[in-house]
C-alpha cells in the first residue's frame, strides 16, 4: 500500500488563492462547495479543507500530516508545528496581510496607549492580549464571531482586524493606528511527521515548487538576438533578476540573451532594448522560478 501524505488547504479566503498556486506548482485541486475533500492528481496526496484558525491544532494533534495557514493563526494557536516554508501570497496580493489597530474615523484616540481601560473587539485574541501586555496598555479583548468592522463605538472602542488593502478598512469609517503584526501563508507540517522521511521528502518537494511557482509570479523570460558590439549597450538596458545568460551564435558577430524581468516593466524596456539594437525579441511566461 503506497504512502499518503494527509493536507490541510485552508478553506474560506485563501482557498481559491492556494488551489491557484498549487496548479501554478503543477498539481490540480478538484474542490467543489460541498465536499471537503477535494481531489488532487497525485495520488500520494489526501487533501482536506480545514478554516485556517483551525489548521495548527489538527496538524499538530496529528490528524493532518500538513497544511497551508497563516504565521497569524499559528502563532494564535500557541502550539508546536514544524514551519516547512514562507508562501508570500494572499486572498488578493502577493503580499503579507497586516493585523490592524483601528477606531472610528472621528475618534479621539491616535495610539494604543489611548485604548487604556478600554474594550478592543478581534477575532484575534490571544496575539491583541499579547500586543497590549507589551505596551503595558490594560485593556478588554472580546472575541468577535465576525463583521468586526461594524462594532466601534457601540460595541467596541476599537478593533484589531485583518487587512490587504486597508479599503474594507475605510469603507466603514475606520482610522488605523498601528499594526499589531504582519502575516503570510506556511506550509507547517507535524513534527512526527515531518520526521518521517519520505513524508520530509514529499513536503520538500512540494514547498520547493510552490516556492517557484510564486517567485515566478509577475516574472517573464526575455530573449534577443544583437550583435556583439552592441551588447553592452543592450546589458545597460535590462533590470535583470539575475545576469543574463549570453549564447554565441552560429554567425559569430551575433549572440543570444536570455533574461528574466518584472512583467510590469516590460512595456518600458522593449521599446529601449529595440532602440539599442536588439532584434527578434521574445517575451514568455514563466510558471516557476527556482533558486
Amino acid at each position: 500500500m503506497s504512502q499518503k501524505l494527509r493536507l490541510g488547504i485552508p478553506k474560506g479566503s485563501l482557498q481559491d488563492a492556494t488551489i491557484a498556486l498549487f496548479e501554478r506548482a503543477g498539481w490540480r485541486i478538484f474542490a467543489n462547495g460541498r465536499s471537503y475533500f477535494p481531489g488532487i492528481d497525485d495520488p500520494e496526496i489526501e487533501c482536506m479543507l480545514i478554516r485556517a484558525q483551525e489548521m495548527a491544532r489538527y496538524v499538530n494533534h496529528g490528524a493532518l500530516d500538513a497544511g497551508l495557514t497563516g504565521s497569524d493563526w499559528v502563532a494564535e494557536s500557541g502550539l508546536t508545528v514544524e514551519s516547512i516554508a514562507s508562501l508570500t501570497y494572499s486572498k488578493q496580493s502577493r503580499q503579507k496581510v497586516r493585523w490592524v489597530l483601528a477606531v472610528p474615523e472621528d475618534s479621539p484616540y491616535q495610539r494604543a496607549e489611548d485604548l487604556a481601560n478600554k474594550i478592543i473587539a478581534t477575532e484575534l485574541v490571544e496575539a491583541t492580549k499579547k500586543y497590549f501586555a507589551g505596551k503595558n496598555v490594560p485593556v478588554q479583548v472580546d472575541f468577535s464571531w465576525g463583521a468586526t468592522e461594524v462594532k466601534p463605538p457601540v460595541l467596541a472602542d476599537a478593533i484589531v482586524e485583518v487587512t490587504e488593502t486597508g479599503s474594507s478598512l475605510r469603507a466603514n469609517r475606520l482610522r488605523i493606528l498601528e499594526t499589531v503584526l504582519e502575516s503570510e501563508t506556511q506550509l507547517i507540517a507535524n513534527t512526527a511527521a515531518y520526521k518521517d522521511p519520505w513524508k520530509q521528502d514529499k513536503l520538500d518537494k512540494i514547498a520547493l515548487m510552490l516556492q517557484g511557482a510564486i517567485a515566478a509570479q509577475g516574472q517573464v523570460g526575455l530573449m534577443m538576438n544583437v550583435r556583439a558590439s552592441g551588447l553592452p549597450a543592450v546589458l545597460g538596458v535590462l533590470p535583470a533578476l539575475n545576469s543574463p545568460t549570453i549564447s554565441t551564435l552560429s554567425d559569430a558577430e551575433w549572440v543570444a540573451v536570455n533574461t528574466i524581468l518584472e512583467e510590469r516593466t516590460v512595456r518600458d524596456v522593449i521599446p529601449r532594448l529595440k532602440a539599442a539594437g536588439a532584434t527578434g525579441i521574445v517575451e514568455y511566461p514563466l510558471n516557476k522560478i527556482v533558486f
